[in-house]
């Protein structure tokens, strides 16, 4: 027998369907998706993963860190940025980079742990 991954009859919760449409009108799912999406690349969650074992770093050290230019670095820095998943603040004439807050750190926490889980589970 091969297993089914939908539904074979078409059928739905009224009820259901608008309390949970209603409650997606009232969240920004949008800019969570933007996280997520930031986050997706390789680099950047690299970056991230950085970030939680050391709570700040300088553009120079993500470089080596990554295996990258500063460049690229700071490339995927400003992007981390603009999402609110970094901060920055400059001494002289280093940027040096941290998590914007302990949510992030959470959200790669979490996600390595379900990755772990994901394999013993395959």
């Amino acid at each position: 027998m091969s297993k089914k991954d939908s539904c074979e009859v078409y059928c739905y919760d009224e009820e259901k369907v608008n309390r949970i449409q209603g409650e997606l009108e009232k969240e920004n799912v949008s800019s969570v998706a933007q996280l997520f999406k930031a986050l997706a690349d390789e680099n950047r969650a690299k970056i991230s993963y950085a970030l939680c074992q050391d709570d700040e770093l300088c553009v120079c050290d993500v470089a080596n860190i990554i295996g990258s230019s500063v460049a690229t670095a700071s490339h995927h820095l400003r992007t981390l940025s603009k999402q609110g998943i970094v901060k920055y603040r400059k001494e002289g004439k280093l940027a040096f980079y941290s998590l914007d807050d302990e949510h992030v750190k959470q959200l790669i926490v979490i996600a390595l742990a379900h990755q772990k889980e994901v394999k013993l589970n395959v």
